[in-house]
């Protein structure tokens, strides 16, 4: 068996665990393989042939430049700032543009993917990345169907992934497409992460924030709404406070602020609520009725909906109290539902 070459892509201002994070996996693969050959050849290759220095200060040496670059399995984009500058963007996706038609898997982490889309060649294609420039990427380059929760998506031989250990998320998953599952999940038990993650990027993003700076008439209310989610919210409860009739509530309030009545509540209460999961000691059930969700049942279908993850498992991956418990079991939740007040 012939070891595939990984080629990574370096370049000044790179994230360091963009480029780090995927060369580990696909190094510890190497040694998970019972042939003493190498699984995986990995070839940082750098426009030129000069150290390049990451976002963190972290300095990596390439083995080939972008000039004598040998034939690649996979070529690989980080993201960071640097690929967002005008001369090493137009650099990178050269290079990849070049390579594209002798390469058989195309990828980027992260950011990486301003490098990769400059190219044409996702034209048309479902991506991903990190869910702060997501919004961004979509503005910049309209022929790109994005997602802004997936980890990774695989669309053809071109595939996408989030921000930072999301590049590790997809080195895990290529290579259980070249040496199957066992080796993959061999590689994520070395490296101490989920094999799958399950749910997306929402459960990791920062609590919605909507218009502080708004001048809207609808403002004041959802700024009220928030510090009142265990009442009647209502559409007509909440058009009788703005003075509106509800179906011109609804649609003026939709315009305004860019989600319906409803919409907005349920995000609202599920971000208070994950605040109260990281931060509490309150059971799962006891969470969702404090912030206003009617029975436990409709809270866990809202959160697995919104978040693609569990309650309770969101409570184990980010519950500070857990932490505070030095790795002691999980208290266990009640399965009794509490009588609604």
């Amino acid at each position: 068996m012939k070891a595939k070459r990984i080629g990574l892509v370096g370049f000044d201002g790179v994230v360091a665990i963009d480029l780090s994070g995927p060369a580990d996996a696909f190094a510890i693969a190497n040694e998970t393989e019972s042939d003493p050959r190498p699984a995986y050849e990995v070839v940082v290759i750098s426009p030129s042939s000069k150290p390049f220095v990451s976002e963190s200060g972290l300095v990596f040496k390439p083995q080939r430049t972008f000039k004598n670059a040998p034939f690649l399995d996979t070529l690989i984009v980080p993201g960071g700032s640097g690929i967002r500058k005008p001369a090493t963007n137009r650099s990178v996706s050269a290079f990849v543009k070049a390579r594209a038609g002798s390469t058989r898997r195309i990828a980027s982490v992260c950011t990486g993917i301003y490098g990769l889309a400059a190219t044409g060649l996702l034209a048309g294609r479902s991506v991903t990345t990190h869910w702060n420039h997501a919004r961004n990427v979509a503005c910049r380059f309209p022929d790109l169907k994005v997602n802004d929760n997936a980890i990774f998506i695989k669309d053809g031989h071109f595939y996408t992934s989030a921000g930072a250990t999301a590049g590790i998320d997809l080195a895990l998953s290529l290579i259980e497409e070249d040496y199957g599952r066992q080796v993959s999940l061999t590689v994520a038990r070395q490296l101490v992460v989920y094999l799958k993650r399950s749910g997306g990027q929402d459960q990791y993003s920062e609590p919605l924030r909507f218009q502080a700076e708004s001048v809207s008439r609808f403002s004041e209310l959802t700024t009220w709404i928030h510090t009142h989610l265990n009442d009647d919210l209502s559409v007509e409860a909440l058009a009788g406070r703005a003075c509106l009739c509800p179906r011109h509530f609804s649609r003026r309030f939709k315009t305004d602020v860019g989600a319906s009545p409803a919409d907005l509540v349920e995000r609202l209460r599920l971000d208070e609520a994950r605040r109260r999961l990281s931060n509490g000691d309150n059971s799962v059930e006891n969470v969702g009725l404090s912030v206003g969700f009617k029975s436990a049942d409709a809270f866990r279908r809202a959160f697995e909906r919104r978040l693609g993850v569990s309650p309770s498992d969101y409570r184990r991956r980010f519950s500070s109290a857990a932490g505070v418990r030095f790795g002691q079991p999980p208290r266990r939740e009640s399965k009794k539902l509490p009588k609604a007040a």
